[in-house]
C-alpha cells in the first residue's frame, strides 16, 4: 500500500463514521485547489483526501482496506522474526544485517500463577434486552398455540356440520341438531350451523325462541343479501308465533326490500297483516305482490295466496274478488273443504241462503270440522 488512507486524513483506525466524515470534509476544504491559485502540491493532497475518503467513507469498502492492513502488518511482523534468526553474515540486497536483538523474556510466574484457583462463581444478570427478547418468545408461542387452536376449532366445527348437513337429509333431526350444537360449541359464530339449528328449532321442535336467537346470531355474520332476506324471514315467523306481531312485520318488511323475489316473505307478512294486525289492503298487496313473484319465477300456482286473498277480500266487502279467488282454487283443487266453507260464508253475506247450505253441506262432506255447526244453524 502506498499510502495509508488513515494518516492521510488523519484519524485512527478505529474512529467512527462520523469522525472520517468530519476530517474529510475539513481537509477537502483546507487543500480544494481553488483556494491555491489550482497549486499542483494542494490538488495531489486534494486526490489523496478523496481516495482516502472513497475507500474509508464506504463501510464494505473499510472492512476490506482494515483486513489489508492486517495480513500487511502480518506480513512485516513475519519479515521482522525471520531477520531476527537470519545468520551474521546474511545480507539483504547487499547490505550486512545488524546484529539481532537480545531475546526478552519474562519474568518468572509467581505461585499464584503456578496452582490452580478456583473462580468465583458470579451470579447472572438479566439485561432489558434479555427481558425484551423472552417476553417475545412467550408473546410468539402464545400466537402459535392460539392459531393451532383456532385451526383445529374451524376443521372440528366444519366436519360437525357437514355431519349434522347428512342426517338433516336422512330426517334424522335429532342427530342433526347434536351435530350442530357440537359444531357450534367450538366455532360460536358459525353463520350456516345457526341457520340450519334455528330452521330444526323453528319447524320440528316448535322451538320458536331459540330459533329466534340462532336466527339474531345468524344475522350478524350473514355474508350476502340473499342470505340475510332468508334469514329475516325466518326470523320473522318466529316473532309472529310468540306474539310479536310490530316485531314480525318490521322483519318481513326488511326482508322484501332486500329481496323482492322473496314470494314466501311476501305471503308470511300477508298472513300477519290479515289475521293480526287487520290491515286489510296491505294484506291484499302482499298475497298479490307474492302470487306475481311465483309466476315471474316459473313457480307453481300456490291456493294458499289465493285463499287468504280472498278472505282479504271478504274483509274488505269486496265480495266479487272474494269469489273469484274461491273460485280459481276451487278449479285446482275442487275437494278444498275450507274454500266450499268460505263461499258458503260468502253467499250467506250476500242473502243467498240456499246456496250458503250447499256450500256448509258440500264443505262438511269434504271433513271441514266447521262446516256442520255453521249448516246447523244457517240451514234448518
Amino acid at each position: 500500500m502506498s499510502q495509508n488512507h488513515y494518516q492521510v486524513l488523519g484519524v485512527s483506525a478505529t474512529a467512527p463514521a462520523a469522525e472520517i466524515k468530519g476530517a474529510y470534509k475539513r481537509l477537502a476544504v483546507r487543500f480544494h485547489p481553488d483556494k491555491h491559485g489550482g497549486s499542483t502540491q494542494f490538488e495531489e493532497q486534494f486526490k489523496a483526501v478523496n481516495a482516502a475518503y472513497h475507500v474509508l467513507g464506504d463501510a464494505t469498502r473499510r472492512a476490506g482496506y482494515d483486513y489489508q492492513l492486517r495480513q500487511a502488518a502480518r506480513r512485516a511482523d513475519e519479515a521482522r522474526r525471520q531477520q531476527q534468526y537470519a545468520p551474521q553474515a546474511q545480507q539483504v540486497y547487499g547490505v550486512p544485517m545488524p546484529p539481532p536483538a537480545p531475546l526478552r523474556t519474562r519474568r518468572p510466574a509467581g505461585a499464584a500463577e503456578r496452582h490452580y484457583q478456583r473462580m468465583p462463581r458470579q451470579r447472572a444478570k438479566f439485561t432489558r434486552r434479555d427481558y425484551l427478547l423472552t417476553a417475545g418468545l412467550f408473546l410468539l408461542l402464545l400466537l402459535f398455540m392460539l392459531s393451532v387452536k383456532v385451526t383445529m376449532d374451524h376443521v372440528t366445527a366444519v366436519s360437525n356440520y357437514e355431519d349434522g348437513v347428512r342426517a338433516y337429509a336422512r330426517r334424522e333431526w335429532s342427530a342433526a341438531h347434536s351435530f350442530l350444537t357440537e359444531a357450534l360449541h367450538f366455532k360460536p359464530r358459525y353463520s350456516e350451523a345457526l341457520r340450519r339449528r334455528g330452521e330444526l328449532e323453528q319447524l320440528m321442535y316448535r322451538d320458536f325462541r331459540a330459533a329466534r336467537a340462532d336466527y339474531s346470531a345468524a344475522l350478524a355474520d350473514s355474508k350476502s343479501v340473499p342470505e340475510t332476506a332468508g334469514l329475516l324471514f325466518r326470523l320473522g315467523q318466529c316473532q309472529a308465533s310468540l306474539g310479536r306481531p310490530d316485531s314480525a312485520e318490521l322483519s318481513l318488511t326488511r326482508a322484501v326490500t332486500l329481496d323482492s323475489t322473496l314470494s314466501a316473505a311476501w305471503l308470511a307478512r300477508g298472513e300477519l297483516r290479515l289475521f293480526e294486525l287487520r290491515r286489510f289492503p296491505e294484506a291484499v298487496h302482499d298475497f298479490s305482490t307474492g302470487l306475481r313473484q311465483r309466476l315471474t319465477a316459473r313457480q307453481p300456482l300456490s291456493l294458499k295466496y289465493l285463499t287468504y286473498r280472498g278472505l282479504a277480500y271478504y274483509k274488505q266487502q269486496n265480495f266479487g274478488a272474494a269469489r273469484t279467488d274461491y273460485r280459481q282454487v276451487l278449479e285446482n283443487s275442487p275437494r278444498n273443504g275450507q274454500v266450499n266453507f268460505l263461499l258458503g260464508r260468502l253467499a250467506q253475506q250476500e242473502g243467498n241462503r240456499p246456496a250458503a247450505c250447499e256450500f256448509f253441506r258440500r264443505a262438511g262432506k269434504l271433513g271441514y270440522v266447521y262446516a256442520a255447526e255453521a249448516y246447523r244453524k244457517s240451514c234448518p
